[in-house]
């Protein structure tokens, strides 16, 4: 009975990678990204893992650039995990719909002189979880390079609207 649980442990083991080998090829690559709330751009990186024939599985990062105002810097990142559902999917064109959700931190520093009003130096930080609801494109070359453009929202405090562009490489 024990080597019977074993052999179908494993048979289910292996076919998993043979499930998920069949998806499509898992892709990596980089992006730029525009935020409404932070009003700067980010640098970003992202991935996709096919996990079934309409849905992947996407992770990404955004890096916004520092923003100045006066004695005020603000550093703002964000972390995402989203679910990809292809709606459609024609040999060189995609259209999907996505949902996760969103980890952003915000930190806040004054430098301001120590006679003021404030009293000098101090900073803050803040980090929300919130939800991501939006959809993107892909435009396939026909080669291991992926162009592709996402908007989203990003329910949160305060909300932000994020539109991002960038490629993807096969790997």
């Amino acid at each position: 009975m024990k080597n019977t649980l074993k052999i179908l442990c494993l048979g289910l083991f292996f076919s998993g990678f043979q499930f998920v080998n069949a998806q499509e090829n898992t892709k990596i690559g980089g992006m730029l990204a525009y935020g409404t709330e932070i009003e700067n751009i980010g640098v970003g990186a992202n991935a996709e893992f096919g996990i079934l024939e309409k849905l992947s599985i996407s992770p990404s990062f955004i890096y916004y650039l520092p923003k100045e105002e006066g004695p005020i810097k603000i550093n703002w990142w964000e972390i995402n995990g989203n679910a990809n559902y292809y709606l459609v999917q024609d040999p060189g064109f995609q259209v999907y719909g996505l949902a996760g959700l969103n980890y952003t931190s915000v930190k806040v520093k004054y430098d301001g002189p120590s006679g003021s009003p404030y009293g000098g130096d101090f900073s803050g930080s803040d980090g929300k979880i919130g939800l991501n609801l939006g959809a993107g494109g892909n435009l396939e070359l026909g080669s291991n390079i992926t162009p592709f453009a996402e908007l989203k929202y990003v329910i949160i405090d305060g909300g932000q609207l994020v539109l991002a562009a960038g490629v993807k490489f096969d790997i």
